[in-house]
Formats: C-alpha cells, structure tokens, sequence
C-alpha cells in the first residue's frame, strides 16, 4: 500500500522491505554469477578428472545404484531420475544426452558407459528415449572412481544440503587426454581433443621420469590426436601448435582408396571419415553438389556402411580422373574437415589454457595426491585393525582368565570394564573381545589371528615407508598406469601424414654435394660433383658443357644442394638462391637463363657468389663479415646480418663508382688476409683487421693501386690458414703455388709486389685462389673444356717464377676461370674429346721429373727460376 507525500503527487512504498537499486549494476551481478557458473559448473571440464559436472554426476549416480559392469543393466530412466533426484537439478535431457555420448563409441575414444538398445548412429540419428534403453559402467569407467571409498577425495553437498557428492573423481586414466571435451561457456569455450591412451601413459612416465622434459620431447611419446572414427590427420603443425601452446587447428581427413571394379570403371571407396562428420549429411550435401555442377566426375554415389563397418562408394565417370575428384572431393565436402583445438580446463576453480605438458602435470599432481589420501586411510585403517588384533591376542594368551572375568560379571559393561582394568585393554579392544564368537577360541584360529596380525604390521611398515618416500609413491603412480595401459591400451586409430605445409623442398632433395656453373651469358645449371674425374696436369680435359660459341662457363662453383647462394651482380645487387632451385643438368648441358630464376636485371652479370649453410643462426651472422672488391682496386666489408633477410628483387651491397665493376665477395670471420692480384701480374697482402665494417650501401675503400690505366683486378681471396698456398693462373694455360709468406704484409692500397712473371707465352693473369694439397682444381676455357687436376701435383715454387703449363690450348682459347673442390680419392683418369669421346692419353716426363698428360702439343715447360727484385 502507498501513502501520499505532503506535496500529494510522489508515492512511496509503505513497507520499508522494499530496496531501490540500480538496474545496471544488478544486471552486471546476476550476468556475473550466471556466466561464473556455467563456466565452473557446467561447460568446462576439470583438468584432474577431464570430467564435466554432469559426467561426473552420471558416473557416481551409477556406482551409487550399483549398475557396475559386472552387474545386469537397468533401465536408463532409473539412472536418469536417480541423478536428476539426488545430484543435478537441470532437465532430464540433459543427463541423458550426456549418457548417451558416453556410451558411443564414434563420440569418445574410450566409452565410459555400456549401453544396450539404439544410442544413435553416426549419422544423427537419435536415440531411443530413456524408457527403452538401458546401461551399466565400462570396466573402464570403473577404473575413474576406483578407491573412491577410501577418503581419496573430497566431497560437497549436493542441491539441497541433503547429499553429498565428490567434487572429483580419484581417476587413475588421463580422461581429459584420453577422450578430450568440448562445451560453450559464457565468453569462452573448450575444444579438446581425444588421444591414444597407450601414448598418453607412455607421455606420463616420461614426464614422472624427467619433470624438465619439454613438449617436443613428450611429442615423440604422444604424436597427436587419435579420434574415434579414425581418419586420417593431414599436417602435423597444427598438432604441434596444440601441443606447444594448447591451440592448433589439426586437418581431418578421411580414408579413401581408389579401386578399379571388374568392369574397368574407377571407383572411390572411403571407409572412415573425420570425427564429428555427420554421415548422412556429408553424403546428401555431396550429391547436391554434384547436382549443381560444383563436382564434376561423380556419377552415382552409394552408402553401403553395415554393422560389420563403414564404406561409402563414390563411382567416377570414364573420363574423369579419380584422383582429380578425391582432391575436389576434400575441397568440397566434409570429407577433409579441422578441429580447433583450444586446451580450456578448470585449474583450482579457475579456466586455463593448458598445453600437453601442463595437461599431464595437472594429472600427475592429482593422481600423487589421492595415492597419498589412500595411503593414509590405508594406513589408519590397518593401524585400527592391528589393534583390535593386538586385544584378541592379549584375550587368548590369557584365556582362562577372560572367560573367569566374564562369567563372574553381571553385565556386559561389568564386564568391559573388568577388561580394560585387568588386561590394560581400550575400550575398543574390550569392545571387540566380547563380541568374538566362540569359535575364535580355537587354536586353528589363534593362529589365524596371529598371521594376520603379522601381516597388517607389514602393511603398515610398507604405507609408512610410502608416505615418507615421494620417489615411492611415483612409482606406485607408474605401475598403476602400466596395469591401465596394459588392460585399456590399443593401437592408434588415426594415422597421421604429412602434408605438403609441412614439407619444405629440403625433405625431397639430398643433400649431395653438387657442382654450379655459370656461363658468361648467365645461364646456370647444378650437376653432382660425382660425374667430374680427377685427371693429371697438362690434360686435354673433358668436355664441360655445349655452349654457344659466344658464350663460355665463367662460374664453377662447389657447393652442397641445401646451401644458400648469395648472388653478386658486376653492379653492386645481392641476390639469394637455395642450390636445390637451380635446374639440373647433365655436365654437357646449357642449363638455363638465371633471370628466368631469379629477378637479376637483364643488363646486369653475376660477378661473385658467396654460399652460406645457414642465414637463421644470430651468433653466426653477426660474426662473420663479406669482404668484396671492385676491378678498380676498391675493398669493402659489411657484417653477414645486412644479408639474411633474402628478398625477391635483390638488395644494394655495394655503391659502384661509374666505370667500375664488382669483381668479388668473400665470407670471412673477421681475422682473415687479404690478397689481391692484378691482370699485370702483381699482388698485395694486407690484414682484414685494417677494413672497417661498412653499411650495405658504403662504396668502400682503396685495397689496392693499379700499375696502369688499363690494368685491373683479377680476383681476391681470404687466407685464415698458414698452409694454404696462393695459386695464380694466367690465360695461356700457365700457373703455380706458393706460400703465402713469400707475400710480405703492407698496408692496403699499395702497388704490391709481381706474383707471375708475365711473359707474352704465359698471358696476363686471370685468376688468383688460396689452395692446398686436399683440393683438386677445376680449369675451364672459353671453348667450354673442362679439366680437374689435383693441387697437390703441383709443386710450390718461387713467387716471381713463370710456373708451369696446366693446360694445353688451342692458339685461339684461353683460359675462362678456375675454381677448387674437394679431393677426390682414386677417381679413374679419363679425358673427352669436344665429341664425347675418350682421348688416347700418353704420359711424358719433363726436367723435372714431374708427370704431364699431353694430349695437344708440347711437353710442359720447365719452370722458369729468374727472381724479381721486390717493390
């Protein structure tokens, strides 16, 4: 009722029970409690038990109503009401829909309940209502609330305070691994995937065994998902995303062979489809499709699935290919479909996302807590019977007396307490003494006792010893799953293949070691270093590749197929190249155009090539430098890092001066010499350590002067180790070693000293290389002749010496380039003419008693010995 306020127009109410409040903030509290429980009571699983409450409600009602496995089924409406009555006041259909998945084996990998009479199908169809059906517990399941009587957990009252019920379940089975769950909460949602039960204990010892183990390491124990239906899983990164972080998105597909019926005509047989698939539904949405034109090939489609399994054919029409359609197929329908893992579990109350190992650590922590819980009762229970035991003892160690005591009280309690005074008995003891029946005074059971007294004192000394043992108690932890594993474990069900995400070209190409060439006209091929032979000095040589006549190899490099090449250009770009991209090809081959590989600019030539085994490791990168230099004698170094993020349209390594050229680049770790060697024949050595680091886009600085205008540089390496020799070249087929000390150390940018003496005969120098005696050397002309000799069929000599003929020419060839390769050990000596054909070698002595093939022209020279005066 309302009175008036003295301005007689606002009511207030007249019974004060009533509060005002704000309608915002009591939709913000009830929204709160709402979503908080559904999230803690109904969507999301607990991470010890991997149970939801209503599961767990089910499977407790079941033991509560005795329907274990051993026992006749009852109908599922007794266990339905008993649940709904006693534990979970929601609507019936919500604990038997529950039941229901439990007991489908295409819904959990491992049904927790045995059910009888129609639970659906796969494909959709329901299951008979509750008052046909009925249940009893898996043995399995009874496995989840094995010593449940033994205080292992604790427990709440139920709806009404008038039961109570266990917040957990003591499971001795990683459920949440095993079966997985999946439910909406209010702002957030669970997916888990189910696993094979064999991997998930095989994972757990692991863990017990090495709590440090990390995810990758417990992946080879447990390799991913295992669902029901089988199927296959295409890809493993989603698996490993979901193991590392708790969310991966993992690509089902099913299982489908093509077979050709006795007619000839192509048919698609598919036997098991990915998990959660509606059967029926995927089929009718297939053939829609195919009525719609979307997938051609198919012309019928037939479900023959039985009790004895699953197939669906899909029959291909003569001129499709059936491959074709299985891909389409994937593409197209439920066929291949994915499951988004999100690990959300209950921690203490609170949601979590877990990875595999926080999974398995929250089950090993709950299992090692309820073996201490039992090994306590275990324990207090043992100690209560000993001493009972130690009272019948005392009683028939002094028979006579007790019976004395007994027939001369009036009363029981007379005689309860006569015990406890005369013996020193507790009341408990007394208790149990007077309660003994007649027979227990036999010596036949006097000994009984005895044994069985002996034998609770053992027990006991061994749960103590368990409680003051963790090492103990994780072991009892191991053997037990071992005995799960052993009953339950099976095999894998879904096979998991790699998809093509997951392979990188790496995984299809060896990796051998291979020979690159690049010819003066930028056509590049790969061919394996095994086809080269090894042959003496003077030779012929065998035929390289067939090149145009105005083209030639200019290029040879040794690499193995998994390097990165970083590529050079005469104008200053840096382009990468994986080895096993380049095309391969027979030594005699052209190979192909490198701008149809790469973006290199069609005016602009490969100078100089750098190969590197890794462009990820920081330590490397940072700590090691290129080195390059120009033809005008300008040297520049820049850290290796400026060049580890490969770009499709290259990068600028160096700032060319107009009218220069780059010329070469080496790697270096940053305590390298440098020798550079001029076309006129002289050469200069100075120490890295006098080239500062410089940004990609510096010019350089001066590393050596030219003795004339029309002089250049020829090349440039990097010496690290006191046993190399330098090897010069010049391009009438003449060279030699010598020792890197007959170079002595000036500063850079002088004239250096003479490292040939160039004579009409010998020709200009064309190249310069550190080389030693493991190494054999690769020669090639102009006209495409190739010949490997080894280094260490050259002897060192004088640095101003004119060396000796390594390869005889046509009056018209020269040489193109050399490069080093490995030494490769009793290789057969062959030589090729232009043709293909092998030459007739003749083997000659020179003056110096050293071997020579000649297989053109005249023996080689000897060594020319007149010094040079140095400058």
């Amino acid at each position: 009722m309302a009175e008036e306020t003295e301005n007689g127009n606002n009511l207030v109410p007249a019974n004060d029970r009533i509060i005002s409040i704000n309608i915002e903030d009591q939709m913000k509290s009830a929204y709160i409690d709402y979503s908080m429980s559904v999230i803690v009571s109904r969507a999301l699983p607990d991470a010890r038990d991997g149970l939801k409450p209503v599961h767990r409600r089910v499977l407790y009602g079941m033991l509560d109503l005795g329907v274990t496995s051993g026992k006749p089924y009852k109908k599922s409406a007794r266990i339905v009401g008993d649940v709904l009555g006693k534990y979970h006041p929601h609507g019936d259909s919500s604990v038997y829909d529950a039941m229901v998945r439990m007991a489908q084996d295409w819904s959990l990998r491992y049904p927790m309940v045995d059910g009888q009479g129609n639970y659906g199908s796969v494909d959709g169809d329901p299951p008979a209502a509750m008052r046909y059906t009925e249940a009893r517990l898996k043995k399995i399941a009874e496995e989840m609330l094995s010593d449940i009587n033994k205080d292992t957990i604790d427990y709440q009252f139920n709806f009404d305070d008038s039961l109570k019920e266990p917040t957990v379940l003591p499971t001795r089975i990683p459920t949440l691994l095993v079966n997985g769950a999946s439910g909406i909460a209010v702002g957030m949602a669970t997916n888990m995937a189910p696993h094979n039960l064999t991997e998930v204990i095989d994972g757990t010892i692991a863990y017990i065994d090495n709590r440090e183990i990390e995810v990758p390491e417990l992946m080879q124990y447990i390799k991913g998902p295992d669902f029901p239906t089988g199927a296959l899983i295409y890809g493993y990164a989603g698996c490993q995303d979901a193991a590392n972080t708790g969310r991966g998105r993992i690509i089902m597909r099913a299982k489908a062979e093509i077979e050709t019926t006795k007619t000839g005509k192509e048919v698609i047989i598919v036997t098991e489809i990915p998990y959660q698939v509606n059967k029926a539904n995927m089929i009718e949405r297939t053939a829609e499709l195919v009525n719609e034109k979307k997938l051609e090939g198919i012309s019928t489609i037939r479900d023959e699935s039985d009790r004895d399994g699953m197939r669906i054919v899909y029959e291909i029409k003569r001129d499709a290919n059936a491959n074709v359609v299985l891909n389409n197929l994937f593409k197209y329908t439920a066929l291949q479909t994915s499951f988004s893992v999100n690990n959300i579990a209950l921690v203490k109350g609170r949601p979590v996302l877990l990875n595999l190992k926080d999974m398995i650590h929250e089950f090993v922590e709950h299992r090692h807590e309820v073996v201490i819980r039992r090994t306590k009762f275990e324990l207090l229970e043992a100690e209560k019977r000993a001493h009972i035991l130690e009272g019948y003892l005392i009683a028939l160690d002094h028979l006579d007396e007790v019976i004395k005591l007994i027939r001369a009280s009036a009363t029981p309690e007379d005689a309860r307490l006569g015990l406890i005074e005369a013996f020193n008995l507790t009341d408990l003891q007394a208790r149990a003494i007077l309660d003994m029946t007649l027979r227990r005074l036999t010596g036949l059971e006097r000994d009984k006792i005895k044994e069985e007294y002996d034998e609770l004192m053992r027990a006991i000394e061994y749960l103590k010893s368990v409680l003051a043992d963790e090492g103990l108690r994780m072991q009892i932890i191991k053997d037990e799953l071992a005995e799960i594993k052993e009953k339950y474990g099976d095999e894998r069900r879904s096979v998991i293949v790699h998809s093509a995400e997951d392979m990188t070209m790496e995984d299809f190409i060896d990796d051998e070691e291979i020979v690159i060439t690049i010819s003066h006209n930028s056509y590049v091929k790969r061919t394996p270093l095994s086809e080269y032979k090894t042959q003496s000095r003077g030779g012929r040589g065998s035929i390289g590749s067939s090149t145009r006549e105005e083209d030639f190899t200019e290029h040879i490099i040794t690499a193995s197929a998994h390097n990165y090449l970083l590529l050079f250009t005469e104008a200053g770009r840096c382009f990468w190249l994986r080895a096993f991209e380049i095309p391969e090809g027979s030594r005699t081959s052209r190979g192909r155009a490198l701008q149809n590989i790469i973006n290199i600019p069609k005016d602009e030539k490969i100078k100089a090539y750098i190969k590197v085994k890794n462009l990820k490791d920081q330590e490397y990168l940072e700590n090691n430098f290129i080195i390059m230099c120009t033809k005008k004698g300008t040297i520049k170094k820049t850290s290796l890092e400026a060049y580890s993020r490969p770009r499709a349209n290259g990068i600028n390594a160096i700032n060319i001066n107009e009218g220069d050229q780059l010329l070469e680049a080496n790697l270096t770790d940053g305590s390298s010499e440098i020798v550079m060697a001029l076309r006129s024949g002289r050469a200069i050595r100075f120490n890295e350590s006098t080239v500062r680091p410089m940004g990609r886009t510096a010019t350089g600085v001066r590393g050596i002067t030219l003795s004339h205008e029309q002089d250049e540089v020829v090349g440039m390496i990097s010496v690290n180790n006191p046993d190399e020799t330098i090897l010069v070249v010049s391009e009438k087929g003449y060279g030699k070693r010598t020792d890197i000390e007959d170079y002595r150390v000036t500063n850079r940018g002088g004239k250096g000293v003479k490292t040939i003496n160039v004579t009409e005969k010998t020709g200009e120098l064309v190249a310069i290389k550190g080389v030693n005696d493991d190494e054999d050397l690769m020669i090639i002309n102009k006209s495409g002749i190739v010949i490997r000799i080894a280094v260490s069929g050259l002897r060192v000599m004088g640095r101003a010496t004119q060396g000796v003929r390594l390869i005889n020419l046509k009056e018209t060839d020269a040489i193109a380039s050399i490069t080093k390769v490995e030494r490769e050990e009793d290789e057969e000596v062959i030589a090729l003419d232009a043709d293909g054909n092998p030459i007739i070698v003749e083997i000659t002595e020179d003056t110096n008693n050293s071997e020579d093939i000649a297989l053109e022209g005249p023996v080689a020279d000897t060594d020319q010995t007149e010094e040079s005066t140095e400058e």
